[in-house]
C-alpha cells in the first residue's frame, strides 16, 4: 500500500432537507486495501459509498480518489465502478456480453474486448460459462458476473453494496472466501458496504462502524472485536456481557475497578474517561467466560443457575443468572464437553479471565447516536 490514501474523506455532510444522513464524516482508505463500512439500516454507510460512487453529491465537505477531487464528477467520469445488490444482469444477453457491456464506450476494438473478458472471467472462475444467458444463472454465478463486469474496466477503486446479501448462508460464505481472495489477486481498492459483523469482520483490513450518520469507532477486525470504544459498537460487534462498576484507582492509562460479583479489575482506560469515583461500564464477550466441570480449577469463578440455553449444533448458547448482577451472563460453550446436555435450573460454576474485560464509553454523545437508530 503506498503512504497516498486511494480515498481520502474529509468533512463531508450530507443532507436531505432538514434530515442529515451524514455528519462530519472524515476517512481515508489505503490502496489495495479491503475496507468495510459496517452498521445498522439507516446509519448512513450506503449514502457514503453512493457520494464515493458519484450517485449522491455531498452537501459540503471534500472526496479525494487518488489525490483528485471528484467533487461534481460523475459517476462514469470517476476511477470507481460499483456492484450492486441486485447485481442488475441482464437476462437476455449471455456471461460474456454482459461483461462487455461496459467496454462499449471505450471502443477497444473487438480482439482486445475479447481479450479483456476473457480475463475478467478468469479472474472469477466462470472461464467456461461465456456463452450462458443470465437467467440461466445461479445466485452465486450472477454474483460473479458482476463482479466480472465491474472489474473489466479496470477500476483503481471497486464499491461493493451488499452484493452477498440474497445469497443463502452457506453459498454466502464461500462467496466470502472467494470475494477476499479475488481482491488479494486484483490487488485493487475495495470498500464494501455491509450490516453483517461477522461478514465485516471475516473480509476487511480494517472497518468502520457507523451510526446516525457518524462514524464511531475505525480498526483492524481484531481491534474493534477484541478493544470497542463504546457499548454501542461492543454491542453491535456480537454478543458482550455488560456490568457497572466503579473507578477506585487511575495510574497513568490504567483503571482499577470494583465490580459487584466479579471483583477488582484491572484494565486499560481506552475511551471510558473513567475518573476517580466514577461509575463506568464494563464488558466481557461470552466466549471468555468457561464452564467448569468437576474437578475443575480456576482463579476466578463464579457460581450461577442455567436460565436459558440454545443449541447451534457444535456450540451451546447459555443464559446464567449470578446473584448480584441485572442481567443474566451470556456464554458460550463448544459441545465437546456436554455444554448442551445442561438442563435449565441447573447450577454451575464458570471461570472467567480478568484480562478480558474492557471499559467501554457511555457518554452523551452515544447516548443521542443511540436515539437516532
Amino acid at each position: 500500500m503506498s503512504d497516498m490514501p486511494m480515498i481520502a474523506i474529509s468533512g463531508v455532510n450530507k443532507f436531505y432537507g432538514i434530515y442529515k444522513a451524514l455528519t462530519d464524516i472524515s476517512l481515508d482508505i489505503a490502496s489495495g486495501e479491503f475496507f468495510s463500512l459496517l452498521g445498522p439500516s439507516g446509519c448512513g454507510k450506503t449514502t457514503l459509498l453512493r457520494s464515493i460512487a458519484g450517485f449522491e453529491t455531498p452537501s459540503s465537505g471534500d472526496i479525494r480518489i487518488d489525490g483528485q477531487s471528484v467533487i461534481g464528477v460523475p459517476p462514469n467520469r470517476r476511477p470507481t465502478n460499483m456492484v450492486f445488490q441486485s447485481y442488475a444482469i441482464f437476462p437476455h444477453l449471455n456471461v460474456e456480453e454482459n461483461v462487455s457491456y461496459g467496454l462499449k464506450r471505450l471502443k477497444l476494438g473487438e480482439v482486445e474486448e475479447r481479450r479483456r473478458v476473457a480475463e475478467a472471467l478468469e479472474q472469477v472462475r466462470l472461464g467456461d460459462l461465456g456463452r450462458r444467458r443470465g437467467h440461466e444463472l445461479s445466485g452465486g454465478q450472477r454474483q460473479r458476473v458482476a463482479l466480472a463486469r465491474a472489474l473489466v474496466l479496470r477500476p483503481k477503486v471497486l464499491l461493493l453494496d451488499e452484493p452477498l446479501s440474497a445469497l443463502d448462508k452457506k453459498l454466502r460464505e464461500e462467496m466470502q472466501s472467494e470475494l477476499r481472495a479475488l481482491q488479494k489477486a486484483v490487488g485493487i481498492t475495495f470498500v464494501l458496504v455491509t450490516h453483517d459483523q461477522y461478514e465485516a469482520l471475516a473480509l476487511s483490513d480494517r472497518v468502520a462502524v457507523m451510526f446516525g450518520g457518524r462514524i464511531a469507532q475505525v480498526a483492524t477486525p481484531k481491534e474493534l472485536y477484541q478493544h470497542p470504544l463504546t457499548r454501542l459498537t461492543a454491542d453491535f460487534l456480537g454478543g458482550m456481557n455488560f456490568l457497572s462498576g466503579r473507578v477506585v484507582e487511575t495510574v497513568g492509562d490504567m483503571l482499577a475497578v470494583d465490580t459487584e460479583r466479579f471483583g477488582r479489575l484491572r484494565l486499560a482506560a481506552a475511551a471510558s474517561g473513567g475518573r476517580l469515583g466514577d461509575r463506568i461500564t464494563l464488558g466481557i464477550r461470552p466466549e471468555r467466560l468457561r464452564l467448569l466441570w468437576d474437578g475443575d480449577h480456576a482463579d476466578h469463578e463464579l457460581h450461577g443457575i442455567v436460565s436459558d440455553r440454545a443449541y447451534f449444533g457444535e456450540t451451546t448458547h447459555l443464559s446464567v443468572r449470578v446473584e448480584g448482577l441485572e442481567q443474566p451472563l451470556q456464554m458460550i460453550e463448544t459441545n465437546t464437553y456436554g455444554a448442551d446436555d445442561l438442563p435449565i435450573g441447573e447450577r454451575i460454576r464458570l471461570a472467567y479471565d480478568p484480562e478480558a474485560f474492557v471499559a467501554l464509553a457511555d457518554d452523551k454523545v452515544e447516548d443521542r447516536i443511540r436515539t437516532l437508530v
